[in-house]
Parts: structure tokens; C-alpha cells; sequence
């Protein structure tokens, strides 16, 4: 079955309407009582362990005081989940590309294909970001508004060819393209470095952004998504390409510009915004608020360096009707728990998740050992690390954390209601589409026992320190 941008959107939004409404009660409390049909399978990361299967726990009836437990209530609902990735970086697609051809084909099988990791929502560099072996975009030179001299042949080589792979083992592969800047002769200073963006150019920006979406479809890779910019807020000194948008000018850009030439165009494309840090949810408020702004655009894109994630849920309780992806974040491979800081990283999506974000995407997806190639000034490593010599694939500590959620929480999964305020643990909870549930329990404290309670039953769970547990069983 050929992937279209519809096809994909319409899976990707098939759930909007129970979101809008936020955290649902059933009228009936039969479900919530019933008794869970089976088993419990376990899977933990903990010391030696990733990902390894453990004994499975049994249910029986409640004994007592809720006390150590957590408490499950399905009939309490908030939003459908796309799913879970990693950006698809120049630098990530140029490492892949180094791997010979099966030992790439057995990498991405793993991360992506549904019976395994099962990624399925990415991000894709619309030109260069940091991460990359040149500066680039698909219109460098002098003005060209009407984008005769527009091309996006640097992509061909290995950018493309990776993403059909990836699409081709996992077809409904959701795809967000993002800018770190728009072309140099569209901004202040004439560069990609810093910056600013020029309003005298948004004509022609969204002509580039067209012309951009057309022509990665006429590859054979559809972007379901895109924002105005990565990090609006930021032009980060001018070390790497990247461009300020003031709140202003990203409102008139996607009212008057974007949302209108999509719309003509007749791509269905969504549009997010924002796609910087949690501190700026005012601003997301404040753009949604504009009625021009808000009949285009799909949701908010959300990064988590500065700030906290209830600023989504800020969000939320004022715009229910607009969804929240969160959309970059990554580690420092100079970290010495690099390879081991699965325990940050579960409570980290698990926080993401509690507050109404539908997806969470990593950073680079493969970088090589030293965080490379990059242009720019950080030192973030890849959510797996391919040797530059060898060829050799080491997975990080993120990595094992983002297996436990993706491997566990499918596309359609709708958060479920779980309550318990124990002391170093973090807990999310789902029902997939097919009826089965999981829940994913990160301990940053000491080991210890715990109750999973559904209903008049429960389960003892034992969750080593420093450990990501994910449980799932039968309706």
C-alpha cells in the first residue's frame, strides 16, 4: 500500500475529538471494577539488565490499604498517543549511511519496525541544522523569491534514501520537517548563522516551503508535519544556523503566509508551532488565541531544556482542542552516565506523557563517537552511537528508556488515569487500541515493592533502584 501524507494524518488524528474534552469519566464504573484477564509480562532495565524479560506477576484480589500503590483507572482517559522517535539529522542519515548495507537494514528493523521498537513518529531537518556535515539550505545564494534557483539535491545522496528505508519498514512512519533557518538572503545579516528573518520575505518563505513539501513527495517521502522554526526564540549567537521569530511575525507568517499557500496548494500537511522550550507556553497561548493563526494550525511543538512540562497542560486547559507534540531533546555524550541514564529519561517521557503530549522525539539518531558530524557548538550524542571506525552500534541510556515506552505504547494508545504519590517513582499508563494495557514504572529512589491496583485486584511489583519497569497485560 503506497503512504500517503492523508493516510498517515488521518491515523495520526483519528483520536482528536476525545482529546479536546481532556480526562474523561465513563458513565458506568464496570470497567474500572472488572478483573484483568491475564498474566502480567515484565520487562526491566536495571544495572546489567536492558530490556530483559522477567518473571511474570499474577493478579489477585486487594488486600487492604492502598498504601504503596499505584491505582489504575481506565475509565479516566486523556489523549490518543502518535508515538515515539528520533530526528533524521544530515549528521544522523550521513552515519547510517556508513553502515553497510545489512548491518543498516538489521539497525533500522530494530528501531523501527512494529514488532520490535516500533518508532513511528520522526523529525526530519528541513536544510542544515547543527547537526550536519555543511552548512546548507535549498536556496543559498542571492535573493531568489521567486525560487528558480531551489533545489533540494543535497538530500538525494543519503537523507532520502534513509527515510524511504525507515518508511519501508515501518509505513506509517509519521514525519515532522523542521527549518533551523530559512535561506541566508532572507534574513538579517545575509547569513544562516543567527539571525533574524525579514518580513519583506514571508511571500516567498512559504513559496519555499511548498516547493519544499512537493518536492520531498515527489520522493516518495510525505511530511505530515512542519514548524515555522526550530527555536524561535533563540538565534544562539551566531555559532549555528538558526533565526528569531518574534511572536508577531511567526502569527502573520502562518495567518497570512503559510496556512493560506498549504491550503491553496492543497497539502495536507499540519502545521505546529512554537518548537522551542516550555517556558514560552504565554506565547503559544497568546498565538493560538488569534483566530487567523488558530483555524491552521494542528497543535504546539514543545522542546524541554528550559521550563517544566505542566506548561503543556497550561496549554491544554486553554486550547483543549489543539494537540501538544513534544519534539527534541537529547544527552550529552560527555555525560559519564551516557551509556546508564535510563532512570532521567523515563521520568523525563513519563512527565512528557502526564501532560498531554502525543509524541516525544529524541535528538540525532545515530551521531559516531564524538557526538559528530556537527557544525555547531554542542555536545550531544546520538540515541545510539555508530563507531567511525568499526561500524560498531552502542545504544544509550536513552535509548533503553525510549524502548521501554515505544516497544510497550502503540499509535491509538489512550492514557489512562494512574494515581499515587510514592516517593521517587514515576508512573504512566495506557489502553491500546487492541485492548491490551501497559504501564511504565521509573525508579529514581531506592528498591522497593509497590502495588499495581485495577479495580479489586492487584499486583506486587518489585522495582529495583535506579530501574524502568514496563508491565503489560490482557483487557
Amino acid at each position: 500500500m503506497k503512504l500517503t501524507a492523508a493516510s498517515v494524518a488521518a491515523m495520526a488524528g483519528s483520536g482528536a475529538t476525545l482529546a479536546q474534552t481532556g480526562a474523561e469519566s465513563a458513565a458506568q464504573t464496570g470497567a474500572q471494577a472488572a478483573a484483568p484477564a491475564r498474566e502480567i509480562q515484565v520487562r526491566l532495565t536495571s544495572g546489567t539488565k536492558r530490556l530483559a524479560r522477567e518473571a511474570p506477576l499474577q493478579w489477585r484480589p486487594e488486600r487492604g490499604s492502598s498504601a504503596d500503590s499505584i491505582v489504575l483507572d481506565p475509565a479516566r482517559t486523556y489523549q490518543e498517543v502518535l508515538g515515539f522517535g528520533a530526528s533524521f539529522t544530515d549528521a544522523a542519515c550521513y552515519m547510517l549511511n556508513r553502515l553497510a548495507g545489512p548491518a543498516r537494514e538489521h539497525l533500522l528493523k530494530e528501531i523501527f519496525h512494529p514488532s520490535e521498537m516500533g518508532f513511528s513518529v520522526c523529525r526530519v531537518c528541513l536544510g542544515s541544522s547543527d547537526y550536519a556535515t555543511k552548512m546548507y539550505s535549498f536556496d543559498e545564494g542571492e535573493p531568489d523569491p521567486e525560487m528558480r534557483r531551489f533545489s533540494i539535491d543535497h538530500d538525494k545522496p543519503y537523507i532520502l534514501p534513509i527515510l524511504r528505508q525507515a518508511r519501508g519498514v515501518n509505513p506509517g512512519l509519521f514525519l515532522l520537517g523542521s527549518p533551523w533557518s530559512p535561506p541566508g538572503w532572507m534574513k538579517a545579516g545575509g547569513s544562516m548563522l543567527g539571525g533574524s528573518m525579514r518580513k519583506q520575505h514571508f511571500a516567498a518563505y512559504a513559496k519555499y516551503f511548498v516547493k519544499t513539501l512537493q518536492g520531498y513527495s515527489a520522493e516518495g517521502v510525505p511530511l505530515n508535519a512542519v514548524t515555522v522554526q526550530n527555536e524561535v526564540d533563540t538565534e544562539q549567537d551566531g555559532r549555528m544556523p538558526a533565526c528569531l521569530w518574534g511572536q508577531e511575525y511567526e502569527m502573520e507568517f502562518v495567518a497570512r503566509y503559510l496556512g493560506p499557500q498549504l491550503a491553496e496548494s492543497q497539502i495536507d500537511t499540519r502545521i505546529w508551532i512554537l518548537d522551542h522550550n516550555y517556558n514560552l507556553w504565554g506565547r503559544a497561548i497568546a498565538e493560538l488565541d488569534d483566530p487567523g493563526v488558530n483555524r491552521y494550525v494542528d497543535g504546539v511543538a514543545w522542546h524541554g531544556y528550559v521550563g517544566d512540562a505542566s506548561a503543556m497542560t497550561h496549554v491544554h486547559e486553554v486550547h483543549p482542542e489543539k494537540h501538544m507534540y513534544w519534539t527534541e531533546g537529547g544527552s550529552d555524550y560527555n555525560d559519564p552516565r551516557y551509556l546508564t541514564n535510563w532512570q532521567h529519561w523515563g521520568s523525563n517521557v513519563t512527565g512528557i506523557l502526564r501532560n498531554w503530549s502525543r509524541c516525544v522525539i529524541a535528538w540525532n539518531l545515530a551521531l559516531d563517537e564524538a557526538g559528530k558530524p556537527n557544525i555547531g557548538p554542542f555536545d550531544c550524542g546520538g540515541l545510539v552511537t555508530i563507531d567511525s571506525k568499526t561500524g560498531e552500534v552502542t545504544r544509550s541510556g536513552q535509548y533503553w528508556a525510549f524502548a521501554h515506552f515505544s516497544r510497550a505504547i502503540r499509535r491509538g494508545a489512550r492514557r489512562i488515569e494512574s494515581s499515587g504519590d510514592l516517593e521517587g517513582i514515576s508512573h504512566v499508563a495506557v489502553t491500546n487500541p487492541d485492548g491490551t494495557r501497559a504501564a511504565v514504572l521509573t525508579n529514581a529512589a531506592a528498591g522497593r515493592k509497590i502495588f499495581l491496583r485495577l479495580g479489586a485486584m492487584e499486583a506486587e511489583v518489585s522495582l529495583p533502584a535506579d530501574s524502568v519497569t514496563t508491565l503489560t497485560w490482557g483487557a
